[in-house]
């Protein structure tokens, strides 16, 4: 006979090894949000599946995103409205349970730096929307790149990513300003480079 209470707890275990077993991220995280909304803290390995899920699923539609920008002004604009959507749940989610319920320094810490992240890639959308030239959007494209790099593991996409920046603006190089030119142009050389060592401490204080 089943004790008084053990239901969430079993529903948990289901969640928790349903989220494992997925093999779609979407899947993962449809799961860990139905955890995370029982409210009790979460541990290690479970805020690990809660952020690897999220973070793959932006990835995914971000990259669509991207790959379809001059293509498909719709699709651009549903992938966007799907990262806005995707990005509000796990804020929402981070601030009403994950941030409140957090007992631990470094679950918040965790919790705090994952804000962060959600918040880059409200960003993100935004960037598409400015003017190449525009100094906000070189800053935005050197602050992705960076998150790219050092958050996503993906070096190849960051240095795609201040590449395009960099050959738009060039083309107005003269109203371009210096100090944005210099850190865009840096750290394409120095993600490019064969100096690993160096490349993320660059990288970590690179921000126009």
């Amino acid at each position: 006979v089943p004790l008084p209470g053990s239901a969430p707890a079993m529903e948990k275990t289901e969640l928790i090894q349903k989220a494992k077993l997925a093999e779609r991220y979407d899947d993962m995280a449809t799961s860990m949000k139905a955890v995370t909304q029982q409210g009790a803290e979460l541990s290690k390995e479970e805020h690990d599946l809660l952020s690897l899920a999220y973070k793959n699923v932006v990835g995914q539609k971000t990259y669509t995103s991207d790959k379809n920008l001059q293509l498909i002004k719709d699709y651009r604009e549903k992938a966007e409205s799907e990262l806005r959507s995707i990005c509000t749940t796990v804020l929402e989610l981070l601030d009403k349970y994950l941030i409140a319920n957090a007992t631990n320094p470094e679950n918040k810490v965790f919790y705090l730096k994952m804000k962060g992240n959600y918040f880059r890639y409200f960003a993100e959308v935004a960037y598409e929307r400015c003017n190449p030239h525009n100094p906000i959007r070189l800053g935005l494209a050197l602050n992705l790149s960076v998150f790219y790099y050092e958050i996503l593991n993906n070096p190849e996409l960051a240095c795609t990513l201040v590449k395009t920046a960099f050959d738009e603006a060039i083309t107005e190089l003269d109203t371009l300003n210096e100090h944005s030119y210099k850190l865009l142009r840096d750290s394409l050389t120095l993600w490019t480079s064969d100096s690993a060592g160096e490349e993320c401490d660059v990288a970590e204080g690179a921000e126009i």
